[in-house]
């Protein structure tokens, strides 16, 4: 069982951003960038192109509203999406606010950020979806 299904079955908590019967979106809490957010699907596949077309297809309508939030509260000039998928073998959509293209360059130390800043960035989300 993957972290992420953890995290979808409650028992690892998460600063949720948005949830419905086939996604759940929260932030990453060792991000490359602040306000970096991280949609799963909730069918554990660890190869994202390996999940349904239908899952495929709605996972950006999903991401829509959270990237468009993303850009209202943090200062970027747009938000960038990545599919890794190496550190965790559970098909996940990065959502990365990002100035220049090293803004998604996941090589880059990941930050540290603490509790109370993240809950801050999941407040300041949710307040713009």
């Amino acid at each position: 069982m993957s972290v992420f299904t953890n995290i979808i079955n409650g028992t690892i908590p998460c600063y949720k951003i948005m949830e419905d019967e086939n996604f759940i979106a929260f932030l990453d809490i060792n991000p490359i960038v602040i306000g970096h957010i991280l949609v799963v699907p909730k069918v554990e596949v660890d190869i994202f192109f390996e999940l349904s077309d239908g899952l495929l297809t709605s996972i950006l309508q999903f991401a829509k509203p959270i990237a468009l939030a993303q850009k209202k509260c943090i200062v970027c000039n747009r938000i960038g999406i990545a599919t890794i998928g190496l550190e965790v073998p559970h098909a996940h959509l990065h959502l990365v606010p990002i100035t220049t293209a090293n803004d998604l360059n996941f090589t880059r130390p990941k930050l540290k950020v603490e509790p109370l800043q993240l809950a801050a960035m999941q407040k300041l989300i949710l307040e713009h979806l």
